[in-house]
């Protein structure tokens, strides 16, 4: 197991948003003073595509910089097709940077930190 953790979107939204639950915050929050956060560039580009404001683009120009990049290379992208093919298999239907992050997070032994159904189902296929 890695000491690193992915954190997925869906969290990160309750972590930089005033707005955030608490929980997730106070999650997030453990894990960045911990250094174990990690993410990956999907999950950088679905961060930076929503940013919604001066307080949120000053905290992802903070972040950028210290959090671990795991690499989306050949083998992750051929786990996120094997899993896709699985999940659509099993009736499964999940947006495909949702199948690329958990396939990255999968590759490299992480855990995914999120508040998103869909990784829920793709652990029961993984």
């Amino acid at each position: 197991m890695s000491r690193w953790v992915m954190v997925d979107t869906s969290a990160w939204i309750h972590a930089l948003r005033r707005v955030g639950d608490g929980h997730i915050r106070a999650r997030i929050e453990q894990l960045l003073s911990e250094q174990a956060a990690a993410w990956c560039e999907m999950l950088r580009l679905e961060l930076w595509s929503g940013v919604g404001g001066e307080a949120e683009r000053r905290a992802l120009e903070q972040l950028d910089p210290i959090l671990p990049r795991m690499p989306i290379n050949d083998a992750v992208w051929s786990s996120a097709a094997e899993l896709a093919g699985r999940a659509r298999t099993n009736g499964i239907s999940a947006p495909a940077a949702d199948l690329l992050i958990f396939a990255c997070a999968k590759t490299y032994g992480l855990e995914i930190e999120h508040v998103d159904r869909h990784y829920e189902m793709l652990a029961k296929l993984a």
